[in-house]
């Protein structure tokens, strides 16, 4: 066993569940303190009334944490108390982190950062993401960048999860730790 304790990827396509999957868990973990990290950044009426939905659905005994970028701070900050930490979602922290016109070395090393922060932590986390490599290519250069660093994050994340989930129609489907890996 490894010095840190289980870190779950919660993965699938939009309105497939991950969310609800995601949250069920975290509320199964025994305790009091649970963080909501929550990388949204509301832009517009539409967003905040999902923002506003999602906190409802949480209840009152969830602590929010909104940060959009430097979600590695929150989990190093957070963790020593924490009894979980859920984290929503990865692929709006890519976007954030474009947004925020940071290149690709840049979005790495918070990537990096972020893989760094669940070294010796001793709380669950659970780290929400879209599945974006389902769709077409996209047809335009910022959403080509946007898919290619979320799907590069995505295989990160998986790499180094404890266990995936994957969400489809509101099914939950655990694809690590599972069967033989299958060599490329």
């Amino acid at each position: 066993m490894n010095d840190r304790s289980l870190i779950t990827l919660v993965i699938g396509g939009c309105r497939s569940g991950k969310s609800r999957f995601a949250l069920n868990a975290a509320n199964a973990v025994p305790g009091r303190c649970k963080i909501f990290l929550a990388t949204s950044v509301p832009r517009d009426l539409e967003m905040e009334k999902r923002v506003q939905a999602h906190q409802a659905e949480r209840g009152n005994h969830w602590e929010t944490v909104e940060e959009p970028v430097n979600i590695h701070e929150t989990i190093v900050a957070r963790a020593d108390t924490a009894d979980v930490i859920l984290v929503d979602c990865l692929t709006l922290w890519v976007s954030n982190m474009m947004a925020a016109d940071m290149d690709d070395p840049e979005i790495e090393n918070c990537l990096e950062q972020t893989v760094r922060s669940f070294s010796g932590i001793h709380c669950p986390v659970f780290l929400v993401t879209n599945e974006v490599g389902y769709g077409v290519v996209p047809e335009n250069a910022l959403a080509r960048r946007f898919r290619d660093l979320a799907g590069h994050v995505n295989q990160v994340m998986a790499d180094t999860a404890d266990r995936v989930v994957l969400t489809v129609a509101g099914q939950a489907l655990q694809i690590k730790p599972g069967a033989n890996r299958i060599s490329p």
